[in-house]
C-alpha cells in the first residue's frame, strides 16, 4: 500500500462501523464487532475534504473580508488577532483564525502566507558552545521576584534583553528590546555596540517615556554589568534571570522573534535606519492581542497612563 503502520492503523480506528452478525441463541442477544468499513470512510473523507475547501473558498467568495484580510496580515497582524478584532468591531463579515488559516494554505490563499509571521512549524535544534558566563556583582535572583510581578497582576513590569548582528558581519551595533509583561508593550533602540556607554543611555531613553516602571529582568549579559547605575538613575528594581535560562523571561524573547520578522538573524544592524525600526515596532504595537482581549498594546498603555505627555 505505500503507507507506514501507523498510518493504516489511524485509518482504521477513525472509521471502524459496528458490525451486526447472526442471532447467538447462547450469547441470546445479537453478536457482531467493530470492523473497517471502507464505503463508509470513502464517505466520511468526501464529507471532511467538502467542508475543507468551503473554508478556503470562505474568503475568496467575499472580497471585502478577503480585502481587509490581506491587508491586515501585510501589517503584520496573525490570523487571530484579524478574526479577533473584526468580532470585536462587529464588522459586517468575519472569518475565524481558523478559517483564515485554510484559505491561507488552500490554493487560493497560498500566495499570502509570505505575510505570516512564520514559515517553520518545526523548532530548530541549538546549536554552538555556550558562551562563558559574565559575572554581575550584588545581583538579585529571579526566584526573590515578588508574586504580583509572576502573576501579572499588575503594570508597570518590564523584561529587557538585545539583539546583536550577525557574527560574520563583523559588526558591533545591536538593538536594544524592553517588554512591559501586561500591556504586551514593546519598544526598542539602536546602539552602537553592547558598553555602557552606548546601552544605558539607550534604556535610559526608553523609560525616559513612562510614567511608572517598578521592576525589570534581565539575563546576564556584558550589557547588565552596570545595572547598578540605571537602578538609580530610573529608580527601578533589577532581577536576573539563571544562568542561560533565557525561558525565564519569555515575552522580551517573543519581542525578539518579531522584530526578527524586518531584521533576520545574521543581519547587520548597522543597515537598519533609526526611523525603519521605530516604524516596525509602532507597527507591532498596533497589531490586536487576543491575550489583551484584542486591544493593541498602545491601546492599553495608554488607558493605564503609561506614556508620559509630551510636553508642548
Amino acid at each position: 500500500m505505500g503507507r507506514v503502520k501507523s498510518s493504516i492503523t489511524r485509518e482504521i480506528n477513525r472509521n471502524r462501523k459496528w458490525v451486526k452478525y447472526k442471532w447467538n441463541r447462547r450469547a441470546r442477544g445479537v453478536a457482531g464487532a467493530e470492523e473497517y468499513d471502507p464505503k463508509a470512510a470513502h464517505a466520511k473523507y468526501q464529507d471532511r475534504r467538502k467542508r475543507s475547501k468551503y473554508s478556503g473558498m470562505l474568503l475568496n467568495r467575499n472580497n471585502d473580508l478577503l480585502k481587509y484580510v490581506v491587508a491586515k496580515l501585510k501589517i503584520g497582524w496573525s490570523p487571530d488577532s484579524i478574526a479577533g478584532r473584526m468580532k470585536q468591531e462587529k464588522f459586517p463579515f468575519y472569518a475565524s483564525g481558523r478559517s483564515i488559516y485554510a484559505y491561507l494554505y488552500s490554493p487560493y490563499g497560498q500566495r499570502h502566507c509570505k505575510y505570516l509571521r512564520s514559515h517553520r512549524y518545526t523548532k530548530r535544534k541549538q546549536k554552538g558552545k555556550k558562551q562563558k558566563r559574565t559575572l554581575i556583582p550584588n545581583k538579585t535572583s529571579i526566584h526573590d521576584r515578588p508574586e504580583e510581578i509572576d502573576c501579572k497582576s499588575e503594570y508597570g513590569h518590564y523584561e529587557g534583553d538585545t539583539i546583536v548582528s550577525g557574527k560574520k558581519t563583523g559588526s558591533k551595533t545591536a538593538i536594544v528590546t524592553i517588554y512591559e509583561r501586561k500591556a504586551m508593550y514593546i519598544d526598542a533602540r539602536k546602539i552602537s555596540s553592547l558598553s555602557p556607554k552606548q546601552y544605558n543611555p539607550a534604556v535610559a531613553g526608553i523609560f525616559g517615556k513612562l510614567t511608572e516602571s517598578k521592576t525589570w529582568t534581565l539575563d546576564n549579559g556584558i550589557e547588565n554589568v552596570d545595572y547598578e547605575s540605571l537602578e538609580k538613575q530610573l529608580n527601578i528594581k533589577t532581577y536576573f534571570c539563571d544562568p542561560y535560562s533565557s525561558w525565564q523571561k519569555p515575552g522580551v524573547e517573543n519581542a525578539n522573534k518579531l522584530i526578527r520578522r524586518f531584521i533576520p538573524k545574521g543581519s547587520d544592524i548597522s543597515n537598519y535606519s533609526y526611523q525603519f525600526i521605530g516604524k516596525n515596532i509602532r507597527q507591532l504595537n498596533n497589531t490586536p492581542r487576543k491575550a489583551l482581549e484584542w486591544k493593541t498594546p498602545n491601546e492599553v498603555m495608554s488607558e493605564q497612563n503609561l506614556f508620559k505627555k509630551k510636553s508642548k
